[in-house]
C-alpha cells in the first residue's frame, strides 16, 4: 500500500511565528510528511517571514490595511493560496477573522491553534484570561475555524497544569511548548489520513 501524498500546506502569520517552526522542524526531519508551499503574514517585517525564508519556504506579505475591507483582503489571501497549489490551510498565530471568501474556497481544510481548551477563553488574551480567572488547568486546543470566533469543531487538545506561582510569561511559555507538539500531531494525523477536511455548512 503506497503512502499517501505529503500534505501541501499554506500558513497563515502574523507574529513570530514559534508554531510555524515547529511545523518547518518536523517537515525537516522527517516526522512530517507536508510541504510548506508558503507563508502569508499580514503584517509585514515579522519574524515568521524570516523564520519561512531561512527555511527556503516563499514568503509573502500581504498588509491588511491595504484592502478596503476583509472580503477584498481575504479574495487576495485565496489568489496566493492557490498559485501556491496547497491543499491544507494552517493558521499559526494568525490574528484576522477569516470571512467566507476563504472559508469557502477551503471548505474544511482551515485549522487554527489557541492557546487554551476551547470553548474556554476563546479570542484574544486566552492565558491572561486563565489567570485572571483563576484556572488550575488550561492548554491548547487545534479546530477547525469556522465562520465564528474560535467555535469551530475541536480536533484536539493538550492541557497546561497552572502552577500557584505562574505569572503571564511562566504559564504562556509551557502552552506555547504544548501548542508545538500538538500542531504537529494534529497535521500528522491529517497526513495519514486520520483527519479528514470537515463540513462547516450549518
Amino acid at each position: 500500500m503506497t503512502a499517501p501524498p505529503p500534505l501541501d500546506l499554506g500558513v497563515l502569520v502574523s507574529g513570530t511565528g514559534s508554531n510555524l517552526q515547529a511545523i518547518l522542524d518536523a517537515v525537516a526531519t522527517g516526522a512530517l510528511s507536508a510541504r510548506v508551499k508558503i507563508v502569508i503574514s499580514n503584517r509585514p517585517g515579522v519574524p515568521a517571514l524570516e523564520r519561512a525564508r531561512a527555511a527556503g519556504v516563499p514568503a509573502l506579505c500581504i498588509p491588511h490595511q491595504g484592502f478596503p475591507n476583509r472580503e477584498a483582503f481575504d479574495r487576495a489571501l485565496v489568489a496566493a493560496l492557490r498559485e501556491a497549489e496547497v491543499s491544507w490551510v494552517v493558521l499559526a498565530g494568525f490574528m484576522r477573522l477569516l470571512t467566507p471568501e476563504i472559508l469557502d474556497a477551503y471548505p474544511g481544510r482551515i485549522i487554527n491553534i489557541h492557546p487554551a481548551l476551547l470553548p474556554s477563553f476563546p479570542g484574544l488574551e486566552a492565558a491572561r484570561q486563565a489567570l485572571e480567572y483563576g484556572v488550575k488547568i488550561t492548554g491548547c486546543t487545534v479546530h477547525f475555524v469556522d465562520r465564528g470566533v474560535d467555535s469551530g469543531k475541536i480536533i484536539a487538545q493538550r492541557a497546561v497544569a497552572v502552577e500557584p506561582r505562574d505569572v503571564l510569561a511562566t504559564l504562556s511559555a509551557r502552552i506555547h511548548r504544548a501548542e508545538h507538539e500538538l500542531f504537529v500531531s494534529v497535521l500528522r494525523d491529517i497526513a495519514a489520513g486520520q483527519i479528514t477536511p470537515f463540513s462547516t455548512e450549518a
